[in-house]
């Protein structure tokens, strides 16, 4: 009996008609990106396990694929780790690779390689797939496609602000309607500096980064967990729950923080980005928001996450500050910002919305009906032209009965069939048959260019 055939779960196949539709997320979203500068690299699906390893929290490296090492993989693994089941110690032995977890990571290993090519400050952009161990559900997946733009080699805010003006430009073009979630993991440390928990940053921004997700119960119950006393709990509590305007949530903070210094740099930093937004005039909403963490270890400053407002489904866009994370390769002080857009959550947003336009510059215009013989090779030659004048036309493969070919054309949604036999080929014209309308009318190859034509 054949096996039935099946995919992995979190995993997902694209239809040409989706494939049409993301094409349009990647070009519109690549199209901004060069706009601004920033040029394309790509890097390989799979890193060696000490490049991903550690980058991403203890929660992160759970979610990583590992790669078993070719071909007997177990024949160097401890005989005693391997009857103890004790899987975390014995996955250094059995795999040396994993699939990439997210684009920035490899970014940073590939700015360290490559220093000596690139000039900085480094503008790149990157669209690529990326593999997590997650939980499959909606808006969730274990393959999915990200599109990055990063800068590094540059301290200045000027950065954050140009990545913003991005999101404004690509979510206007996708028409989505969005809002910029906006906090600096300066502030973050500040508010553990001043409960006294500056060791416990980490549990505290993983905590608060899930108060979307479980609720300020569930947060304040993790925090609890991680050894944080009941005082500095509730010294958190209004701070995260701040209200009003950024300006006015600006100015509570440099109330709340004035004993930090390095949480009063990161609301610097926040006014001087709000400075340079007021300037501008962006339509994209910006909104300081305190609960705004971001789990991933290697964040220092800006922190950005974008959401749409019409569809019920966490981030679509998200990134930040790094100061250093080039330094864990070798390449000391080079800071770095980027964003990351969610390409397959945006592709669920705007089919949800049914933003998508009519995807006719990918579909075929033309199809001409083989009659066999010379009739195949005069329109053979007349489908040639009709290509060479950039119109999107084929030509039936095999010359089978009329009725198996026009259905061909139907199911495809193709707008005009071409008939081309003794009678045309003869008069060197074509009957050009309109099948929305049923019209048929005989036209020279000049004219038939001309109809077509979109």
């Amino acid at each position: 009996m054949a096996q039935k055939p099946s995919i992995p779960k979190g995993t997902r196949d694209f239809s040409p008609v989706e494939m049409v539709k993301r094409n349009y997320i990647f070009d519109t979203v690549k199209s901004v990106f060069q706009k601004y500068g920033y040029l394309p690299i790509e890097t390989p699906a799979m890193e060696n396990l000490s490049t991903l390893l550690g980058k991403y929290g203890e929660e992160g490296d759970k979610l990583l694929f590992k790669i078993l090492n070719s071909g007997d993989y177990l024949k160097k693994a401890d005989t005693g780790l391997l009857a103890e089941k004790a899987s975390n110690k014995v996955i250094s032995q059995i795999s040396e690779k994993g699939l990439r977890y997210d684009l920035t990571v490899p970014f940073a290993r590939f700015v360290v390689q490559h220093q000596n090519e690139i000039s900085f400050p480094f503008k790149r952009y990157q669209i690529q797939p990326v593999w997590r161990a997650d939980r499959p559900q909606k808006g969730r997946y274990r393959e999915f496609f990200q599109c990055d733009v990063d800068v590094v080699g540059s301290n200045s805010l000027l950065n954050e602000v140009e990545l913003i003006q991005i999101v404004d430009e690509v979510y206007r073009l996708l028409n989505i309607n969005v809002v910029l979630k906006l906090n600096n993991r300066k502030i973050l440390s500040g508010i553990a500096e001043i409960i006294d928990a500056s060791d416990k940053i980490v549990d505290i921004t993983v905590a608060i980064d899930k108060l979307d997700k479980i609720g300020l119960e569930k947060v304040n119950e993790e925090l609890a967990s991680k050894g944080l006393s009941q005082e500095a709990i509730d010294t958190i509590q209004p701070i995260i729950m701040l209200s009003g305007s950024n300006r006015d949530k600006v100015a509570q903070l440099r109330d709340v923080l004035a004993a930090s210094e390095i949480g009063m740099k990161g609301v610097d930093e926040i006014e001087v980005v709000l400075n340079y937004l007021d300037t501008l005039k962006l339509d994209l909403e910006v909104e300081l928001d305190l609960t705004l963490a971001r789990g991933l270890n290697y964040y220092t400053g800006a922190i950005f996450e974008v959401k749409a407002k019409d569809v019920a489904i966490g981030s679509i866009t998200g990134g930040g500050r790094y100061d250093d994370l080039t330094g864990i390769f070798g390449l000391k002080d080079v800071s770095g910002v980027g964003i990351s857009f969610g390409a397959d959550r945006i592709y669920d947003v705007m089919n949800q919305l049914e933003l998508f336009p009519e995807a006719d510059g990918a579909k075929t215009r033309a199809m001409f009906v083989n009659f066999g013989g010379e009739d195949e090779l005069y329109a053979l030659g007349v489908l040639n032209e009709v290509r060479k004048a950039g119109i999107n036309a084929e030509l039936f493969p095999d010359a089978v009965k009329m009725k198996k070919q026009m259905n061909y054309a139907n199911k495809k949604g193709i707008p005009y069939v071409l008939l081309a036999g003794e009678e045309e080929r003869q008069a060197k014209v074509v009957t050009l048959k309109n099948m929305e309308s049923g019209e048929q009318s005989k036209v020279s190859v000049p004219e038939l260019i001309k109809v077509i034509s979109i």
